[in-house]
């Protein structure tokens, strides 16, 4: 992987992160349960693209 590839990798952790954040912070301020189900979904498909990212950053770091 070059390394402008990583920095892509890196780059789309932070964008996971921001959105897992503010999938939170919504979360925390809702009082539907209906909304708040939705939402916790996407919550969980955040966290597994972020996992998979880093997964593939700390493979590739170490090759």
């Amino acid at each position: 992987m070059t390394q402008k590839e990583l920095l892509y990798v890196e780059d789309a952790i932070g964008h996971e992160t921001s959105i897992i954040e503010i999938i939170e912070n919504s979360i925390n301020s809702m009082d539907d349960d209906g909304l708040i189900n939705i939402l916790e979904n996407d919550l969980k498909k955040h966290e597994d693209i972020k996992s998979k990212l880093i997964n593939l950053l700390e493979a590739k770091t170490n090759e």
